[in-house]
């Protein structure tokens, strides 16, 4: 997906580039804004800060006060961008320091006919069954060769699996080619459509009160800012 900033009811004047999910996010059909209605607001914080199933917990301390969550799609080059340019800082910085958690949750924008976003989606969640999703994360970003150059197939993702040694490949096989966790990328990517979500990647930051949102593969400085100013 292409580059974008988005400008939207911003809660933070001092950040540029942000919006609150009020103004951003059309998650209440009936309201602008997601705090006039508590059942809404209530839904979309547990699906937002739950993990996408067991073993896929968020990376850093589960009582940090922020959560960041990132919606992304394998073949995404602005998502391979963010993991390879500024992730790193961002764990170093705030996860590893205990300032923030991070979650990953699937926005499936480049599946061709092949399917092959949901296939590397659903293949991370076969590794997270052997207790290996953010290593098979990690495997399948360093190894993205952009949108739908078939850089993903079965075979491929088999091998990113024998790669980061999951313990047992033919396990992990079957997983695959049984097409076990689509549905689990499905719900993923119909929860990011369902709030607005259009662009990858997508970064949704919550701090307990005010949910805040940015697209785009930003620089460490916006999150930087972002981070700070909720704290």
């Amino acid at each position: 997906m292409k580059k974008k900033i988005v400008i939207a009811a911003v809660s933070l004047m001092a950040i540029m580039f942000v919006g609150t999910i009020a103004g951003f996010l059309n998650f209440a059909p009936k309201s602008n804004n997601i705090n006039q209605d508590p059942l809404d607001r209530e839904m979309f914080l547990d699906k937002l800060l739950s993990p996408s199933m067991v073993n896929v917990s968020a990376l850093g301390n589960e009582q940090s006060k922020i959560t960041i969550v990132e919606f992304a799609d394998y073949q995404c080059p602005f998502c391979a961008q963010f993991h390879k340019e500024t992730r790193d800082s961002i764990i170093e910085n705030f996860i590893d320091t205990g300032k923030a958690k991070f979650l990953y949750k699937d926005l499936v924008v480049n599946d061709g006919s092949d399917k092959a976003s949901t296939l590397a989606a659903a293949a991370s969640y076969c590794a997270a069954e052997q207790g290996m999703y953010w290593e098979y994360h990690d495997e399948l970003f360093t190894n993205s060769n952009g949108e739908n150059t078939g850089w993903v197939t079965k075979d491929t993702v088999k091998q990113f699996a024998n790669n980061i040694r999951v313990p047992d490949l033919m396990k992990f096989s079957d997983c695959v080619d049984t097409g076990k966790y689509n549905e689990v990328v499905s719900e993923n990517d119909s929860f990011a459509r369902n709030i607005g979500l259009q662009s990858t990647p997508s970064f949704i930051f919550y701090n307990g009160t005010t949910p805040v949102a940015i697209q785009g593969a930003q620089p460490y400085e916006a999150f930087e800012q972002i981070i700070t100013a909720i704290s």
